[in-house]
């Protein structure tokens, strides 16, 4: 941690603390937190094909289940999602928060096997998922749940003979991102979606032919004032930290998901939990 860092750290864990007193830290730690918010967006391109025209994709990301957030959340949350009716739900990494302490059994299985959408449920690894020697344990959950991974890999959907690609890319941080072998084979000319927990990776991203990137990681700062911003976001979340971002003249957007649960600190304050819903329209 550089000068600047640490100086900015402990500046802003100070107002945090002068901040975040009575009736504040009631809210931030037990208002905030379960007040979600839907994120509703539209992505335009004359690369999306007619037949994709509202399509809607949903993404929540970051539940970080354990610390703070507890199974029937997830449940709820789950029933919050399907009833958006989701043509394609996608998960971007960390689902339980220190894998090697969580409890896995059945019941986190069945709450997002319930999750449903016609085209399929997506997801990638985040930096907790791979932590605690979680790799396998997380992967094997989410399988039995209905959800397929998309590990330096890609997939296509198809409606009425035309094709999007939806792509996923392993953590940056603690996996192996390999992004020429995520598109190996994958024609250019389709709207493609990349899955990417750390946001950060758009610097990389938007030199392929990528359209969108969906992201994480941040929990869009988790703790935020009025004229500061975040006072502290992770490695590979510090560029690009919460909302959208358009890129290469437009022709590159991402879209930060600010999460569902807390780590490290039980606080949401101006950052309530998100998930995005996408709504695609062709302009072809």
């Amino acid at each position: 941690m550089n000068r600047r860092t640490f100086l900015k750290k402990a500046v802003g864990s100070l107002l945090a603390l002068l901040g975040l007193s009575s009736g504040t830290y009631y809210y931030a730690r037990d208002i905030e937190p379960i007040l979600l918010h839907i994120n509703k967006n539209t992505i335009a391109s004359k690369k999306i094909a007619k037949s994709f025209n509202n399509f809607k994709i949903v993404q929540f990301s970051d539940t970080h289940v354990g610390f703070h957030y507890s199974l029937q959340q997830l449940k709820e949350l789950v029933q919050k999602i399907n009833g958006l009716d989701p043509d394609l739900i996608v998960f971007t990494g960390d689902l339980v928060d220190e894998p090697q302490n969580f409890h896995w059994d059945s019941k986190i299985i069945n709450i997002l096997k319930q999750l449903s959408a016609y085209h399929g449920k997506f997801w990638i690894y985040g930096n907790h998922d791979h932590g605690g020697y979680g790799t396998e344990v997380v992967n094997d959950a989410m399988n039995k749940a209905g959800f397929q991974l998309l590990q330096n890999n890609h997939t296509t959907i198809e409606i009425a003979n035309e094709e999007i690609v939806i792509a996923g890319i392993d953590d940056v941080m603690l996996g192996k991102p390999d992004l020429d072998a995520t598109l190996v084979n994958a024609n250019p000319n389709l709207f493609t979606i990349l899955l990417a927990h750390e946001p950060d990776f758009a610097d990389i991203a938007k030199k392929y032919p990528i359209d969108v990137q969906l992201s994480g990681h941040s929990h869009g700062g988790q703790i935020r004032f009025p004229l500061i911003g975040h006072l502290y976001s992770p490695a590979y979340a510090e560029k690009y930290v919460q909302g959208k971002y358009s890129l290469n003249n437009d022709k590159f957007l991402l879209f930060v998901n600010s999460g569902i649960g807390t780590t490290r600190a039980p606080f949401r304050f101006l950052c309530k939990p998100e998930i995005h819903e996408y709504s695609l329209k062709s302009l072809s």
